[in-house]
């Protein structure tokens, strides 16, 4: 195939200079090209706008990763140089400097946001206040570092509903014997046992809010390493 075509979307070929299309037949890489590995986005995205290229991309599970871009050598090293330059003046160092900070202070505003929405969402009686603080505090420390790839970085549902499903994730693995459980290879059986675990996890949840006195042996309370007993993990700060 001829290096004019229009961008196109591969999955990695059967050697390391061929590319398999989506109707599986198998193209060799245009002679003069190279592949620029995933890693740099600010070369990349201006390596895609300098020209024909050839995305490669690779589905593992339910995520598409990047395997990298196909694209004339000469362009890759011609950018390449530029950015090179670019990113030596002060002019950019100031720059990376002022967004590092914004993208602190937003992060920081959306921990704050989702530490609230899972506090919301679980709405536990007053007498369990202290409880509802640590819970929410673990929550939104798992699920709210950029990359960590939980439902509480998703943008496609309200904040009000990423904050139940971190808490009944969290407690899915911290609370019951999920991680450790065999659970038979047979389709649909891993959804109904979550979906099993979280019926329970709601219930316990649903206790702490009407009730002011605790289950015996909580599981919430032992993942949190909350003891009642006089001189026990709750006394120390």
């Amino acid at each position: 195939m001829s290096a004019q075509k229009s961008p196109l979307t591969f999955t990695p070929g059967p050697n390391p200079t061929s590319v398999r299309a989506a109707d599986g037949r198998v193209l060799t890489i245009p002679e003069g090209w190279e592949l620029l590995p995933p890693g740099d986005a600010g070369l990349t995205r201006r390596v895609k706008l300098a020209g024909d290229h050839w995305v490669v991309q690779e589905k593992q599970g339910r995520r598409v990763f990047s395997r990298g871009v196909w694209t004339s050598a000469a362009t890759i090293a011609r950018i390449r140089a530029e950015l090179e330059a670019e990113r030596s003046t002060e002019q950019y160092a100031k720059r990376k400097e002022s967004d590092a900070n914004r993208r602190d202070r937003v992060q920081a505003e959306y921990v704050d946001d989702f530490f609230g929405a899972v506090l919301s969402f679980l709405a536990f009686h007053p007498a369990h206040a202290e409880l509802a603080d640590r819970l929410a505090r673990a929550v939104a420390d798992h699920a709210t570092p950029v990359g960590s790839g939980t439902v509480a970085r998703t943008k496609r549902i309200p904040v009000e509903q990423r904050a139940e499903a971190a808490v009944i994730a969290w407690m899915r693995h911290q609370t019951t014997a999920y991680d450790s459980m065999p659970i038979p290879r047979v389709k649909g059986k891993r959804r109904e046992v979550r979906r099993q675990l979280a019926q329970r996890s709601q219930e316990l949840l649903a206790r702490y809010r009407r009730e002011q006195s605790t289950p015996e042996a909580c599981p919430l309370k032992k993942a949190l390493a909350i003891d009642d007993r006089p001189g026990g993990p709750s006394d120390k700060p």
